[in-house]
């Protein structure tokens, strides 16, 4: 039976909006397709319907957020300088950004990057809503006792993806741009296309909100004992390394930024061990009593 010909009234709606056989225990695999179809369907509304927000507001989206730290009037500027004049420092943290040109090279660059960022912005906005949806398509699946200890999943992952976020806009974006903008060879001005600048804020935010989610990748792998605080212990130098890869792969040459988003990630490392130590305590606790 083709999906599109699948018959409705074999499916019942939930108190929580979730679409499910009536006779759950009989699912089948082309039932499971169907309630992950929705489940798609109503996460790219939301996309949608956030990303035609995001297009209408497009002032506040380009003046603002794209050319953020542009502006000597960027918060991460103002915090830094006035953070400097309250340990005493006057301003030598204060940060002055580059001045340099933004500029088109090809017809219809503005209304295309315009859709693209709308369409990226609406992706961002909507994830707690699409981890939701993902959330609710997999809990059926899971014991009741898994339910109750996975409880406030969707909250804690929508509040870690939005601090990384925030953390990549405010504080990896204003130093790489400068960075990378301000590199000067020769006498040249600087010009940087549209396209260039939306694309490594891009670089800069999203993969920051996806790290941040480390501490809770570390939970499942725990929890299902693929991931031991010991494990973690006898190879922290080696994950020193690799987390100065990763912040050399999302950043620019610049040792500062590079730092800037290394110190946060090994932080979360060290939280991840304490979450692992308890998910290991809960794993061996459950392994006795089976016994």
């Amino acid at each position: 039976m083709a999906l599109d010909q699948v018959d409705i009234d074999d499916y019942e709606l939930k108190e929580d909006g979730q679409l499910v056989p009536k006779n759950e225990s009989e699912m089948s695999f082309l039932d499971h397709l169907e309630v992950l179809r929705w489940h798609i369907i109503y996460s790219l509304i939301a996309v949608v319907v956030i990303g035609i927000g995001v297009f209408l507001a497009r002032d506040f989206v380009f003046d603002s957020l794209i050319m953020g730290p542009k502006n000597p009037t960027f918060l991460s500027y103002v915090a830094a300088c006035q953070f400097s004049e309250f340990v005493g420092l006057g301003d030598r943290l204060c940060v002055e950004p580059v001045d340099f040109e933004v500029i088109v090279t090809e017809m219809g660059e503005l209304f295309l990057t315009h859709i693209k960022v709308s369409m990226i912005l609406g992706l961002i906005f909507s994830f707690p809503f699409i981890f939701w949806q993902f959330w609710k398509f997999i809990k059926p699946g899971l014991h009741e006792h898994e339910q109750s200890a996975i409880q406030g999943v969707v909250l804690v992952c929508s509040l870690l993806f939005f601090t990384g976020v925030s953390f990549g806009y405010f504080v990896i974006s204003p130093f790489a741009v400068n960075f990378l903008v301000g590199y000067q060879i020769a006498d040249i001005a600087p010009q940087v296309r549209l396209t260039s600048l939306v694309n490594y804020m891009v670089m800069f935010t999203a993969p920051a909100g996806l790290i941040f989610e480390l501490p809770v990748v570390v939970y499942f792998l725990a929890k299902v004992g693929l991931l031991t605080p010991e494990f973690m212990r006898q190879y922290r130098r080696h994950a020193i390394i690799g987390i100065l890869a990763l912040s050399a792969l999302i950043t620019p040459p610049d040792v500062v930024t590079q730092f800037l988003i290394g110190i946060p990630l090994y932080f979360l490392y060290e939280i991840s061990i304490g979450v692992a130590a308890r998910m290991a305590k809960k794993y061996e606790a459950s392994l006795t009593s089976t016994k």
